[in-house]
């Protein structure tokens, strides 16, 4: 495979190369870093596969169990030198509408209603028919997961930001409990796997239809420098499913400057853009790429996931308060959407702008389900205070009013309206006694809302034709405007399982083209 480079090219060089890959014309491509489109001789492949799934996590997993289900022959690369990427260390919560759980507990839901709750969380930025092609999905894929090994806790949660609960959630709390599964069922229908393999470019035919990648093999992270170049074919198709970029400080502060390496992520240390921007350098159009979620349930006292984030989400937020350190007050609705509750914990800062940490807090009754309670105690994020006058002390917070707003809360509960924020109050009980447990609260850098788009047959759109880009597929966090401005939680699991198998759906019936092996 041979490669020209011109290290002083005329300027009329760069229009046609320019003008080339917006007609979408030309010859054989190969689309890398050097250049946005290289002409190279019809290639000979190191192997050869029907579909190349790329990532392991939620939506590579699934598309790569489907496609295999239909008879296809897959490969799934990874470049870190473990599989699952941030699905894994992911809380291994599904937002499902119209599960058998609901059913038997007696909620009632739809995807109508699950549609109604993502559009008023995305601030009316979703696109719309994706929206209802997830949740439309989300009570069959919940069942197919389960059918590979998937066993959810015996109920359902109700997170922030949904009308009612629909939250299941892994018996293993992360998404382990989906990933491991997955992947055993794809080793089984014979799905190849390779980790360690970095994607560095597209294979393009003469009508520019994605035909393969060229992967660093032996790649190890973040040492550019390290792998051999491979090619590999996919007769039917690519699947993109390298999620987002929140670790990639620079390219997210280039969406929002705010975003300055000061906050912390939630992401693994290879969640960043590289993948998304091998797709723009094809033509894909990126959407939304300003709209990055903070996590709001993240503590300052780690780093990364850790402890509090199960549980502020599985405690905290669902059966407690938080409040402002210097007041003792609660400042928001403790179940709003993630953004809402983001934006509100960012406010609180001093007279120099420095974060005052506010504090999350509820009692034994309130923790009984957090499984990470011990594991936060044990390295002293989460702190236990047998009475409230304790707890103000560990904190700094004034005692008496941090007892009359408990006194207020549970008044609202008895009374069946949170009057301060409006907080849902179906599943509120009254913090009447201790032991109490608490922990300091702070965004991180969670989700990438934006990324490239696709039409509901998960095909990457053009940025100047708006029509598919041949043989290229995207799911999960690598596409853009489902979410709009705010994701739910516990709708990446839903996004990636259903996307990823409609991606694989649509692979697998696409023509298959003639490639040769090296």
């Amino acid at each position: 495979m041979s490669h020209q480079h011109n290290t002083n090219p005329s300027r009329r060089a760069l229009l046609k190369q320019g003008a080339a890959l917006a007609a979408g014309v030309g010859g054989m491509m190969i689309a890398g870093p050097s250049a946005a489109a290289t002409p190279s001789p019809s290639p000979k492949f190191d192997e050869i596969f029907d579909i190349i799934v790329v990532g392991s996590g939620f939506a590579g997993m699934s598309a790569a169990v489907q496609a295999a289900e239909e008879g296809a022959k897959v490969l799934v690369i990874d470049k870190m030198p473990v599989f699952g990427g941030n699905s894994t260390i992911n809380g291994g919560a599904m937002a499902v509408a119209g599960s058998g759980l609901q059913a038997k507990s007696g909620i009632e839901d739809s995807v109508e209603l699950m549609v109604s709750d993502m559009l008023k969380s995305g601030r009316g930025m979703n696109d719309a028919e994706m929206l209802k092609l997830v949740c439309d999905g989300t009570a069959e894929s919940a069942r197919w997961l389960e059918s590979y090994g998937t066993v959810w806790k015996p109920f359902v949660q109700h997170f922030g930001g949904h009308s009612v609960p629909r939250v299941l959630q892994t018996r293993e709390s992360s998404g382990a409990g989906i990933i491991r599964p997955l992947i055993a069922a794809a080793k089984k229908a014979g799905v190849t796997m390779y980790k360690q393999s970095k994607l560095i470019a597209f294979v393009q035919d003469e009508q520019h239809r994605v035909i393969g990648v060229k992967v660093k093999s032996g790649y190890f992270f973040p040492k550019e420098r390290t792998g051999n170049d491979k090619l590999l074919g996919a007769r039917q198709g690519v699947i993109m499913a390298t999620g987002g970029f929140g670790r990639d400080i620079p390219f997210r502060q280039m969406q929002q400057p705010r975003l300055t390496s000061e906050l912390d992520s939630t992401n693994h240390p290879g969640a960043n853009a590289d993948a998304l921007k091998q797709m723009m350098l094809i033509g894909a159009n990126p959407i939304h790429l300003d709209q990055i979620q903070l996590g709001p349930w993240s503590s300052p006292d780690e780093k990364g996931f850790g402890t509090a984030s199960q549980f502020n989400t599985a405690a905290t937020y669902q059966n407690g308060i938080v409040v402002d350190v210097r007041t003792g007050e609660r400042f928001f609705n403790e179940l709003a959407d993630r953004k809402a509750r983001a934006e509100a914990i960012m406010t609180r800062r001093d007279q120099q702008g420095q974060p005052v940490y506010p504090v999350g807090f509820t009692n034994e009754k309130g923790a009984a389900k957090a499984q990470t309670l011990e594991w936060g105690l044990k390295y002293d994020v989460i702190k236990k205070a047998d009475t409230l006058d304790e707890l103000a002390g560990l904190y700094g917070i004034p005692a008496e009013k941090l007892k009359a707003q408990v006194a207020q809360w549970n008044q609202y509960v008895r009374d069946g309206e949170d009057k301060q924020f409006g907080r849902p109050l179906m599943k509120a009980f009254e913090l009447t006694e201790g032991p109490w447990y608490a922990v300091r609260m702070w965004p991180k850098v969670h989700y990438c809302m934006g990324g490239v788009r696709v039409n509901t047959h998960s095909q990457v759109l053009h940025l100047i034709s708006d029509k598919p880009i041949p043989g290229l597929f995207a799911a999960g966090e690598a596409t853009g405007g489902i979410h709009g401005a705010s994701r739910l939680g516990a709708c990446a699991v839903a996004e990636g399982v259903v996307t990823g198998r409609n991606a694989a759906r649509s692979a697998v019936k696409a023509d298959a083209v003639s490639l040769k092996l090296a």
